[in-house]
């Protein structure tokens, strides 16, 4: 049975779609048949993975009514353009809205095992038709003073679609992105998540560093562009693997991974 997971975040700059593109890419190499979704009309996940701008259908197409998820699917992703800001327009007036994606994605092939959905950078008709699609949650945080507050708001979206539309849904957990450690503001971010959410932050916290935009410039995962810093995002898998369960195989092929660093790669 597929597993979707929605990931969001209350604003921009938090780590979100570096997140999909990456889970997307390490579970792909251990053998976890993912389909990547992404949901913000900026279509960033779809220039992360390389998707030709002039790619059609997307998943505005899909919402519309006029393709499957097949039909929309170009290596194992479906991607977004400005053109799902018209289609989140048209949604809008329409009865069952919230539950678009769910029934379009209801038809998504067989063989993929698990759904990212890369949500836009607000908690808007379109984050809310991930969550009601979605089994579990994944919200992301920015390493910095307001990180609280912005999960806060997130999670008060969370818990209206649990309790009005998506009774299954589920928290999959918190995760402190884009922060550095060392410093006193980062460690009382997560500090202060670990207090208002016990047990639900992730243990592993993604790491800042220039080294992701310059990847995604490249349409180089951060696996082999910086292997260092893919220990942050390894980690992070076989957590989002263990709490989603029956992938013990997967878990196992994690500490098998090896980089292939293309030549322009960094050092």
């Amino acid at each position: 049975m597929t597993a979707t997971i929605a990931v969001l975040s209350q604003k921009g700059g938090t780590g979100k779609t570096t997140t999909v593109r990456t889970l997307a890419d390490i579970l792909r190499r251990v053998g976890v048949a993912t389909l990547a979704v992404d949901l913000d009309p900026q279509g960033n996940l779809s220039d992360y993975f390389d998707v030709p701008p002039e790619t059609a259908p997307t998943v505005a197409d899909m919402l519309m009514g006029g393709a499957t998820p097949s039909e929309a699917t170009y290596a194992d992703v479906i991607p977004a353009n400005l053109n799902l800001a018209e289609a989140e327009l048209s949604l809008g007036g329409k009865i069952g809205r919230e539950l678009t994606l769910r029934r379009a994605l209801a038809k998504a092939p067989e063989e993929y095992e698990l759904i990212m959905i890369d949500c836009p950078p607000s908690l808007g008709l379109l984050t809310v038709n991930a969550l009601v699609a979605a089994d579990y949650a994944l919200v992301t945080a920015q390493g910095q003073y307001f990180a609280l507050q912005g999960v806060e708001q997130a999670m008060e979206v969370v818990e209206l679609a649990r309790e009005t539309l998506n009774e299954e849904l589920e928290l999959l957990g918190i995760l402190l992105g884009l922060a550095d450690m060392r410093t006193v503001h980062s460690r009382e971010a997560l500090a202060s998540l670990q207090e208002s959410f016990p047990g639900k932050v992730f243990s592993s916290v993604i790491r800042s560093s220039i080294a992701y935009a310059e990847s995604a410039e490249r349409a180089v995962s951060i696996v082999d562009y910086r292997p260092d810093l893919a220990r942050d995002y390894l980690a992070l898998a076989d957590e989002v693997l263990a709490r989603v369960g029956g992938f013990e195989q997967a878990r196992r092929q994690l500490e098998e991974i090896t980089p292939v660093r293309p030549e322009h790669a960094a050092s």
